[in-house]
């Protein structure tokens, strides 16, 4: 494996995480897988539809998400939203995020 690949690799592996925080961050307000997708990578977080929709319908079978289908549009759409309970793993997400962070932070910089 070459270092180039090695490194995507590993990239891909500290993102896997990063998404379903991201995706209990985004879906505060509904909003449907596509807009959802965009909304990721325009934010850096690059994700494919393969990866994503997987993540929701586990995200909503686990009880951190719930949807509904809007077909009043000409195309039907499912919408997902956060759970009560999504809101509070997201809370509980949120704070170990940033103690990750910060000791990241640390790490990074005393080794710089």
């Amino acid at each position: 494996m070459s270092s180039e690949e090695l490194i995507l690799s590993q990239v891909q592996e500290l993102r896997r995480g990063t998404v379903v925080l991201a995706c209990l961050a985004l879906l505060r307000e509904p909003q449907y897988g596509y807009a959802l997708l965009e909304t990721l990578n325009d934010a850096g977080i690059v994700v494919e539809g393969n990866t994503l929709y997987p993540l929701l319908r586990r995200l909503e079978k686990q009880g951190l998400l719930v949807s509904e289908w809007n077909t009043e549009e000409s195309r039907p759409r499912k919408f997902y939203r956060v759970s009560d309970e999504g809101s509070r793993v997201r809370a509980e997400l949120v704070r170990e995020w940033d103690g990750l962070a910060a000791s990241m932070a640390r790490l990074t910089k005393e080794s710089r």
